[in-house]
């Protein structure tokens, strides 16, 4: 991504409540070219050491957006936003990724509000886990399987 490209994913994280998660993530979105979308509240402040310290000096480059609340979200998300969750419909492996896309994950310990889930069901999409008793995975890491991929199908890295 370039400054006068768009990003051809969108990634937004609900509620964040650990900032070396949310440096990880942004370090991530910096490599891959990848728009960074932050929606309020957060566990932490947005000058916390371990953010930046996560990012790897490449923090102050990601400039990302930050949202007052779900509903200011919402108002201006991607049409094809996809909820990342534990209790999607169907696999991410299934879904054929448009550039554009957006791609939100809930907060490491609630997840999303019950209402989202509800509202956008057909949106939502899970990380299948061979092992049953496996919860989640880390909020860092489920951005970067899903980015990775959906970059992948639409050809943008090989």
């Amino acid at each position: 991504m370039t400054p006068d490209s768009p990003a051809l994913l969108n990634i937004g994280l609900y509620a964040p409540r650990i900032a070396q998660n949310v440096g990880q993530i942004g370090r991530t979105c910096f490599a891959m070219g990848l728009s960074l979308n932050l929606i309020r509240p957060f566990g932490f402040r947005l000058d916390a050491r371990e953010l930046r310290r996560a990012g790897v000096g490449y923090w102050d480059s990601l400039d990302p957006t930050i949202y007052p609340d779900g509903e200011a979200y919402w108002d201006s998300a991607p049409s094809r936003t996809f909820l990342v969750t534990k209790h999607g419909e169907r696999s991410y492996l299934d879904v054929e990724f448009r550039p554009g896309d957006g791609l939100l994950f809930g907060n490491e310990t609630e997840g999303f509000p019950p209402a989202w889930l509800e509202q956008r069901g057909p949106q939502t999409i899970r990380i299948p886990m061979l092992h049953p008793e496996a919860r989640c995975l880390n909020l860092a890491t489920s951005v970067s399987v899903v980015a990775f991929e959906a970059l992948r199908k639409m050809g943008g890295i090989s």
